[in-house]
C-alpha cells in the first residue's frame, strides 16, 4: 500500500534566504533527530541539482546503521525540488519540497509518498512504529526550522501530529517489542544488502 504524510509550515523569512537553506544538501543533517545517528558520506558537497546523488548513513533502528541513497530527480528554482530513494528501508520514498510566497514569509509544503515491503507485514508496521516515527521526524524538523527562522507557523499541527503519547504502542507499552521486531523484520533485509564497498567515512 502507498502512503502519504504532508507537512505545511509558515517560515517567516525571505523566499531567497529558504531557497538558499533547504537546496544545501549538506543543511540535511540539521533538519535530522540526534537518535537517527545522520551521517551525510558522499554527494553533498555541491549545490543541488537534478540527477545529484547523495548517500548517507543513518539508525533506522536502536543498533541497525543502514546505507540510505537519494537522488535529487526534479529541481525548479524558488519552487520546489523532489528526492527520490535509490537505496534504502522503503519500498517506495518519493518526498516533494513545495516553497511558495506568503505575506511576510514562505509556506514551505513536505509531501512524502512512500511504501514499505513484506505486504502485510509491513503494514502492521506502519501502524505500529514506522509512521509514529516519521512524525517524529517531521516534528522534530519544524520545531528546527522554527528555531533558525523563527517560529512565525500560523498553521495548525497536522490532524495526524498526535505525541508520541498518543500512538498505539504508547497506551500499550507491550506493542513496542512487537513494533520493534517487525519493524527489524521489515526494514532489516537493508542491513543485509549493503553494497559492499560502503564504509562510514
Amino acid at each position: 500500500m502507498v502512503h502519504t504524510l504532508q507537512q505545511e509550515q509558515f517560515i517567516p523569512a525571505s523566499m531567497d534566504q529558504i531557497w538558499a537553506y533547504f537546496s544545501t544538501p549538506a543543511n540535511l543533517n540539521e533538519m535530522t533527530p540526534p537518535d537517527m545517528d545522520f551521517q551525510i558520506l558522499s554527494g553533498a558537497d555541491e549545490p543541488m541539482y537534478a540527477g545529484q546523488v547523495i548517500r548517507y548513513k543513518v539508525a533506522i533502528l536502536p543498533g541497525l546503521r543502514v546505507t540510505w541513497v537519494t537522488q535529487i530527480t526534479h529541481v525548479e528554482e524558488r519552487v520546489r525540488f523532489i528526492d527520490e530513494q535509490r537505496i534504502g528501508p522503503y519500498r517506495l520514498w518519493i518526498h516533494e519540497h513545495r516553497f511558495r510566497a506568503g505575506d511576510g514569509g514562505v509556506w514551505m509544503t513536505d509531501r512524502v509518498t512512500y511504501a514499505l515491503p513484506f505486504g502485510p507485514l509491513g503494514e502492521l508496521a506502519h501502524v505500529l512504529f514506522v509512521r509514529p516515527r516519521l512524525r517524529y521526524i517531521f516534528d522534530y524538523r519544524r520545531s528546527r526550522v522554527a528555531g533558525l527562522f523563527g517560529d512565525g507557523d500560523v498553521n495548525s499541527p497536522p490532524a495526524d501530529a498526535a505525541p508520541m503519547s498518543a500512538t498505539p504502542t504508547d497506551r500499550h507499552p507491550s506493542l513496542s517489542w512487537l513494533a520493534l521486531g517487525l519493524a527489524a523484520l521489515t526494514l532489516g533485509w537493508v542491513w543485509f544488502n549493503q553494497p559492499q564497498q560502503e564504509s562510514g567515512h
